[in-house]
């Protein structure tokens, strides 16, 4: 059956259809909360900010929009994915943390997001405060009473749980991850904006220009599509086995090592990781100080440098591929694993020789994919310090393009898997 095929069972299934429908009604009411801004905002100067501060245009990239609105839910999922950062990173430090995320099973797993859960109240209390007073500097909020700063604070943390309780609600009853699914929701809302950008400084002058961009982007998704897909079949022998009266094993199959095994996860790390400097030196930037006001006008300036941006942005993504899979993939519990199921990679001893080839292989398709994720993020920053037009930069490459066909990919798979398993059903 083809693509088309599919996709037309997939609105005759009446689950599915139920499905895509409640994560249609999310998206709705995401939107609906994305556009409810917080009271005593100045348009102007919110749109200078966000026109001159690339690091919190990329951020309000991931909110949809609703940062640079300043909405209810202006954090976005941000405190929620910086809570699940700072415990991956605890797994590496604590062996406690690293036992209950990979050895206790899917009840472990249930404990560690309760645990995300509760870290992103304080978090997002922080960061809303944080904000706050960073636009208070940057006038664009007026100047706002205890009482009042008390209300916002608390609507903006009710805001972030809010969305990351939408989020659960899909990954439960809908179908895909509901957090990703929450971030392409966002990303592809903020589409229609940028064409509108494009069609308003159109030039005919650039049309050969405009051709080489709509090729570039289709190049761009074609080689995301690859990479995604893309893996490596290690080849797995299992050995004869006598049990009673029967006999298992004696077949060979295959290991796949994705090329890109972290995803966009890598991205969103650095992104968490880069903001925090340009923050600080915002919020400092505004200080009775003068030395520190200085010194972090000093910082914040080194940090709109395009080049240093990218250079920053490009390592930050390159490091964190390398350690989300270290934290995901371990390849000694893979090769225990093998071995208590009587499988071997022809040619390699079982136990710690395994595990050193699986890692040895692991590194080397790491390296090609860290490359690609790194050079897709900083892909909008060239593009728009070769040719000066910004808008193309959202559309045909970096973070948001990746996060989209991801997206759109793993969604598909999910709906394929579905399909399969009713059919199935019917035999």
């Amino acid at each position: 059956m083809n693509w088309f095929g599919k996709l037309i069972l997939v609105f005759k299934d009446r689950q599915l259809r139920k499905k895509i429908l409640f994560v249609l009604f999310i998206f709705f009411v995401f939107r609906l909360a994305a556009n409810i801004p917080i009271p005593g905002i100045d348009t102007e100067n919110l749109q200078r900010f966000f026109g001159e501060n690339q690091v919190f245009g990329l951020l309000n990239l991931f909110t949809g929009g609703a940062l640079s609105k300043l909405s209810i839910v202006m954090l976005g999922l941000g405190p929620y994915i910086t809570a699940t950062i700072i415990l991956q990173l605890l797994t590496m430090i604590f062996p406690a943390f690293e036992k209950l995320y990979k050895e206790e099973g899917e009840q472990g797993k249930q404990k560690f997001n309760q645990y995300a859960r509760m870290a992103t109240v304080p978090l997002a209390i922080l960061q809303g405060y944080s904000m706050l007073i960073l636009f208070q500097h940057q006038g664009i909020i007026s100047s706002i009473s205890p009482l009042l700063l008390l209300t916002s604070i608390s609507t903006i943390t009710a805001g972030a749980v809010f969305l990351m309780w939408l989020g659960e609600l899909i990954s439960e009853k809908g179908i895909g991850n509901g957090v990703s699914l929450l971030i392409f929701a966002g990303i592809v809302a903020r589409t229609p904006m940028e064409v509108q950008n494009i069609a308003a400084n159109w030039d005919p002058s650039n049309l050969p220009l405009y051709i080489l961009f709509l090729a570039v982007a289709l190049v761009i998704v074609a080689g995301v599509v690859m990479v995604n897909e893309g893996r490596r079949n290690i080849p797995v022998s299992y050995a004869k086995r006598v049990r009673g009266m029967k006999m298992y094993g004696g077949f060979s199959t295959y290991l796949p090592i994705n090329v890109n095994p972290a995803g966009v996860i890598p991205i969103i790390f650095a992104l968490s990781i880069l903001l925090f400097p340009g923050m600080i030196a915002n919020f400092l930037s505004g200080s009775g100080n003068q030395l520190l006001a200085g010194i972090a006008q000093g910082i914040n300036n080194f940090l709109q440098n395009a080049w240093i941006y990218g250079a920053s942005y490009f390592v930050l993504v390159f490091l964190f591929t390398y350690f989300y899979t270290a934290v995901t993939f371990d390849p000694k519990t893979v090769s225990d694993n093998l071995q208590k199921m009587g499988g071997f990679i022809p040619g390699i001893r079982p136990g710690v020789s395994t595990a050193k080839f699986l890692q040895h292989i692991l590194y080397k398709i790491l390296f090609i994919g860290a490359t690609f994720l790194g050079t897709i993020a900083v892909m909008p920053s060239i593009i728009q310090g070769t040719t000066g037009i910004g808008a193309f930069g959202f559309l045909i490459g970096g973070t948001a393009l990746l996060i989209m066909v991801s997206v759109v990919l793993d969604m598909w798979r999910q709906i394929k898997a579905q399909i399969e398993m009713k059919e199935y059903e019917k035999f």
